[in-house]
């Protein structure tokens, strides 16, 4: 009943849930030059296949492989592949090995091949009951459509669409139905209890004031008082009359992937994985993007929770160059998905990588992971993954792979400028924003 609710929902605003992407005309923001420019990433299979090391690379993996095993970091269970056009040097480069947060990168890729970066998840708020005099004399129902990513800033923007409305407070309950998520709590009583405080400004905690105080100068306090409480729907309310009220759109589906991958977001990765079918499905498909073997690509979920998610370095670069693949005819670039180091942030805060690297850290209790790629000026792009597992400080690997990329990069050079194909397109980053009132529709 639920379903023929989401449909009929969907019927009347002409648009089928998880509807493809339209591509966008970036002409007028991105010049000929740069996609003239995109040419520095691997092109054929090299990469990915096993041959002659590069003397330089094979020399300083196995530096850094000594390194780890004086601080007690077996050979036997580390894991490294180092490719340009070709494979420069790896180690254990095929074995499936736990992965800690790099599975996020197969999360990411299958996303991104499903649905296209301009993909916005739909939020439907619709009411059983009439308004009179600014009050709605029923429920407010709130249809989730697995946006994993409605925060504080999204909520107000709500209320201060459903206020626009003349909608100022609600005789019955906040009803939620559908996936629907906020603040990273996917529990859906919980996450409408914060859609209700969020909707109300005299309920506001400080942490809603921080949030609103992101917020362009002088957006509204919204002020919808809902006087029920918050529940699940059940069958037979919904089979009674609904209108829908509000289409709210998440942020686009890159933005939500930079965010995913900055702070390293587990809830954002597993619902992303769930409403994409599951690790199972996951796995296959990012298997088949990358053109890996499937057996080294063994997912549990979306996070990398758990060391039952074991991908293999080869796969790991593989799915990175897939997805800049994807993104380069598109005018964006694993720099709009992944932190650049230096720019944003969030788990790689502290690390001294160089310059205009971008990257995905992993971390659990015996495992630290780190893949992406640096540039140089002799071998152009590096792509590489190292996968570090045993116990200890995690200053050990963290201090181990820097060093690492430091010395890879001073052998071929340090490019100057940075090339553009690593480099993220700005116009697309700063033209959405948490919390845009652009993003709700009146229906």
């Amino acid at each position: 009943m639920l379903d023929l609710f989401s449909g009929l929902l969907s019927l009347l605003l002409g648009t089928p849930p998880h509807a493809e992407a339209q591509a966008v005309n970036w002409s007028s923001v991105i010049h000929e030059s740069l996609v003239l420019s995109l040419i520095d990433t691997p092109s054929g299979d090299n990469a990915l296949t096993i041959g002659e090391p590069d003397p330089i690379a094979a020399a300083l993996v196995q530096q850094h492989l000594a390194a780890m095993a004086t601080q007690g970091y077996p050979q036997t269970e580390q894991g490294i592949w180092i490719a340009s056009n070709q494979v420069l040097a790896e180690h254990a480069g095929t074995t499936p090995l736990p992965a800690a947060s790099l599975t996020k990168i197969p999360t990411t890729l299958v996303a991104l091949a499903t649905w296209g970066p301009e993909h916005q998840f739909e939020t439907i708020v619709a009411t059983n009951g009439p308004m009179e005099a600014g009050t709605l004399q029923g429920d407010l129902i709130i249809q989730g459509g697995d946006d994993p990513f409605f925060v504080w800033e999204e909520a107000i923007s709500l209320g201060n669409a459903l206020n626009q409305m003349g909608i100022q407070q609600v005789t019955g309950d906040l009803v939620i139905m559908g996936n629907f998520a906020m603040n990273f709590e996917d529990d859906p009583l919980q996450a409408g209890t914060f859609l209700k405080q969020g909707l109300e400004q005299s309920q506001w905690s400080s942490e809603v004031e921080t949030q609103y105080q992101q917020l362009p100068p002088n957006t509204p306090r919204p002020s919808v008082l809902i006087n029920g409480v918050v529940r699940l729907a059940t069958a037979p309310e919904i089979e009674g009359s609904v209108k829908p009220l509000v289409l709210h759109q998440s942020l686009p589906l890159a933005n939500i992937l930079k965010a995913m991958n900055i702070y390293s977001n587990n809830v954002i990765a597993d619902m992303l994985a769930d409403t994409l079918g599951g690790a199972d499905v996951m796995a296959q498909r990012a298997a088949e993007l990358a053109n890996v073997p499937p057996e080294e690509i063994q997912l549990r979920n979306g996070s990398g929770l758990g060391e039952e998610n074991r991908i293999s370095p080869r796969a790991v670069t593989a799915m990175l160059i897939a997805t800049q693949r994807y993104l380069l005819p598109r005018q964006m670039s694993i720099a709009d998905l992944y932190p650049i180091i230096g720019n944003d942030g969030g788990t790689l805060l502290g690390r001294q990588i160089p310059a205009g690297a971008v990257l995905k850290t992993g971390t659990l209790s015996r495992v630290s992971s780190l893949a992406g790629v640096i540039p140089t000026r002799d071998q152009g792009l590096i792509w590489f993954t190292i996968i570090n597992l045993g116990t200890g400080e995690l200053q050990i690997p963290h201090s181990q792979q820097d060093l690492l990329l430091q010395q890879l990069q001073a052998a071929w050079g340090n490019p100057a400028p940075l090339p553009p194909s690593i480099t993220p397109n700005r116009s697309w980053q700063n033209s959405f924003q948490l919390g845009a009132a652009d993003r709700n529709r009146s229906l």
